[in-house]
């Protein structure tokens, strides 16, 4: 008789996260005395807005009930006028509440695609773009970007020789996770023509909106690309936003009335998004545009430190990252999720290491990242200038250990 306690398929298949899955060895690391500096994770150390706190601390419920399937009309409202005052014209109708980036990511592929259809997306790639495409039984088709061009936009042709009868849309970040990268007009103009000549869903995750450093650079969304009302479909968070990673609140946001209708019944499905963490990314909405300026000049000031390290290593290739909090860095190692071992269990400085991200696990191309970790830049700046040392030496004792 056959087994039937098994493993499914899916749950084979599901890969580990490049971000998470050493963390074991971290663990074992800090028990036996090693203070780790983590610069593998993107948990922000800026304090979430006293405004959002306070909507925590002054709750006034006597139940926490359930909620509307598509969020809280309050928020919805406040939501809209948010966009709104970054030049986004939509309007409270064109926007589906979620739990967190990551269920509006699975929404819209559940809502769009049927299993075996096809999502382009730019790699490197936040990981779990491809996490969900195993949920949800779709295949990612990678289109290379490379460190050494700072990991702009592949060419037209390269994006037209990735789409099939099975493709049904080009998934990307912007700013960029893993990379920094901030996409230009003409890059933008490029995604817009290529959705409307081959007739695609252009999907942009815009989570790091607010974090871009240089004043030459200039964010550009995907709801004001003219010509694809119908198909362009934004995916938002606040958990970077207002460096709230555990408020789990996300949203979907599409001018196209028939997706709205569609995810909602996928929102349905799960009752609704929480109740509590709404009111306070509600009450977030009011932090002043100084919070912005202050944490976008300290990500600044810790980018800038960072890049300014990693010049000073030998071999390694850093682009110098236009936004969100992250960069990959291409390493004089072969394999640098052993290097990252290495680190954690060979390697301290009065009993101080590092822990960074491998970044094979952001590309779906085998082979491809393996030489390469991201880093994200979300400690300040004393310790991100230790956390940098201790790399510069890791780097040489582990070079000398392979050697």
């Amino acid at each position: 008789m056959a087994d039937k306690m098994t493993i499914s398929t899916r749950g084979k298949l599901m890969p580990a996260s490049p971000i998470r899955k050493l963390v074991p060895y971290a663990d074992a690391a800090k028990s036996r005395g090693i203070k780790v500096y983590h610069l593998n994770i993107g948990q922000p150390d800026i304090e979430t807005p006293a405004e959002m706190l306070a909507a925590y601390r002054n709750l006034d419920l006597k139940v926490i009930a359930y909620g509307p399937s598509g969020g809280r009309y309050d928020y919805i409202r406040a939501l809209a006028g948010y966009y709104r005052k970054r030049g986004i014209e939509i309007e409270p109708a064109d926007i589906l509440v979620t739990t967190g980036g990551s269920e509006a990511l699975l929404f819209v592929y559940q809502a769009i695609c049927d299993p075996g259809d096809e999502i382009i997306i730019p790699e490197p790639f936040y990981t779990n773009y491809a996490g969900f495409a195993v949920i949800t039984g779709i295949k990612i088709v990678p289109v290379t970007a490379k460190a050494e061009d700072g990991f702009a936009l592949p060419s037209r042709t390269e994006f037209e020789a990735k789409i099939t009868t099975r493709t049904r849309a080009i998934l990307f970040s912007n700013p960029g996770n893993p990379t920094g990268v901030v996409y230009t007009r003409d890059e933008m103009e490029m995604l817009r023509r290529l959705a409307i000549d081959h007739n695609l869903y252009l999907i942009a995750d815009e989570v790091y909106r607010e974090f871009i450093y240089d004043k030459e650079v200039e964010h550009r969304s995907v709801m004001n690309l003219s010509g694809i009302e119908d198909r362009a479909i934004l995916v938002d968070s606040v958990s970077k936003r207002y460096s709230a990673c555990g408020a789990r609140v996300g949203c979907i946001v599409t001018r196209n009335r028939k997706l709205t209708a569609t995810t909602l019944k996928f929102g349905q499905a799960r009752l609704c998004p929480p109740t509590v963490d709404q009111i306070a990314a509600c009450a977030a909405l009011e932090a002043p545009d100084s919070y912005f300026a202050e944490v976008r000049e300290e990500y600044r000031q810790r980018r800038d430190l960072m890049c300014k390290a990693l010049a000073d290593m030998p071999g390694v290739i850093c682009r110098k990252p236009m936004g969100a909090f992250y960069t990959v860095v291409k390493l004089p190692v072969e394999d640098a999720e052993k290097f990252t071992i290495f680190m954690l269990e060979d390697f301290n400085q009065n009993n101080e290491t590092v822990m960074v991200a491998p970044a094979a696990g952001f590309y779906a191309t085998p082979g491809a990242g393996k030489n390469e970790v991201r880093i994200a830049y979300v400690l300040n700046t004393g310790d991100l200038a230790r956390a940098m040392e201790m790399l510069k030496q890791g780097l040489v004792a582990y070079q000398a250990k392979q050697a």
